[in-house]
């Protein structure tokens, strides 16, 4: 899908959006937003976060279990692959965008230092050390389920880019793909209830970037298991709240996760059926979601919820595109973006590390005008 960016001109409510008088009516409570494409000087831009933060090893937060003081290393000497960015899984999906941005942009400024820092990253030694760290006893959940699915995102992104390196890369990746796979596979069947938390965690978020991967690489036995799971997950669920949203430090929006999540698993008569029981105000033209704010962007858990404005986006935006009847949920996705995109630039660590990720996938789900 052709990147799109938006101009960023101020989001106008119409002040009667609320208004009793506009119940019927067949106006938009939302003025319609302005794009332009998303051009080279705008991806040049963006590629300065991932490029400089995959190689930016400290603050870093290794979120591992020390078996012993042989443990004791710096996070370069740990995982070689995903030492920068804060952590391990910002790591995987800032390698991600460097990917998705140099596929979509091969003429970037930037373009040789991406190759030569994937390069320098993606060797089969490095990612030897990151598989030898899974098998470890106390490590072996490291990373479930969110930076898993992370990786056989960037896994996805990699195979399907026609470029003699990034065959290369994926060669040396697929080897810790596999054994996350094996992973995934041994842990859903385990899973009694599913976790609808709005940080990593959050089961929809991973099986929904799972079930892409697994489609691309063509993996039917862990597509069936993901359908099978979701559905004993979620295929009774009614009323979600979304006015319970968000919670204080959230980045994924558990009811429009599971709802994107079930527009993939479901046939269209079964999830018109089924979501009209879960969220049924998504049918209004009139629906309405307020953006979050973000009180200190120099907060690592407040700025979340820039995040989670990214993350609304990319699910209304997937559900505008799968069905017409969505189709206006463009308009309240743009709303959030255009809230949250110009706090990348001159960010903070706390937002700069992560959000440029986050920002890019909503423009990748983002509907053609």
């Amino acid at each position: 899908m052709k990147l799109t960016l938006i101009v960023l001109l101020s989001l106008t409510i119409l002040s009667c959006q609320n208004s009793p008088e506009n119940k019927g009516g067949t106006k938009s409570p939302y003025q319609s937003q302005n794009f332009s494409d998303f051009g080279i000087e705008e991806a040049e831009q963006l590629t300065e976060l991932p490029l400089q933060c995959i190689s930016q090893e400290f603050p870093n937060k290794l979120g591992q279990v020390l078996g012993s003081e042989e443990d004791l290393a710096r996070p370069k000497e740990l995982r070689p692959a995903f030492f920068g960015c804060f952590d391990w899984h910002s790591a995987v999906h800032s390698q991600w965008s460097l990917v998705k941005l140099l596929k979509e942009f091969p003429e970037l400024k930037q373009a040789d230092s991406i190759r030569s820092a994937l390069s320098q990253r993606l060797t089969s030694e490095n990612i030897k050390i990151e598989i030898d760290f899974f098998k470890t006893e106390h490590n072996q959940n490291f990373e479930r389920t969110y930076g898993w699915a992370w990786l056989f995102t960037l896994a996805k992104e990699l195979k399907t880019w026609e470029d003699p390196q990034a065959k290369e890369w994926l060669s040396n990746l697929m080897p810790l793909v596999e054994v996350l796979e094996e992973k995934m596979k041994e842990f859903l069947p385990k899973l009694v209830y599913p976790i609808r938390v709005g940080e990593h965690p959050n089961t929809a978020f991973a099986l929904s970037m799972t079930l892409d991967f697994a489609e691309v690489f063509e993996k039917e036995d862990l597509k069936s298991l993901i359908i099978k799971r979701s559905k004993d997950f979620y295929l009774q669920d009614q009323n979600c709240p979304l006015d319970w949203e968000p919670s204080g430090y959230d980045f994924l929006s558990p009811c429009l996760e599971e709802a994107s999540l079930m527009a993939k698993v479901l046939p269209e008569e079964e999830f018109q059926a089924w979501v009209k029981e879960f969220m049924p105000g998504l049918f209004s033209k009139y629906f309405s979601l307020e953006v979050a704010e973000v009180s200190d962007r120099s907060d690592g858990k407040l700025v979340h919820l820039d995040g989670l404005n990214f993350s609304r986006a990319w699910n209304l935006y997937e559900l505008a595109e799968r069905y017409e009847a969505f189709y206006h949920l463009k308009t309240i996705g743009d709303q959030h973006f255009v809230k949250a995109y110009p706090n990348l630039f001159g960010d903070s660590y706390e937002g700069a590390h992560w959000l440029g990720s986050f920002a890019l996938y909503a423009l990748e789900q983002r509907p053609n005008d």
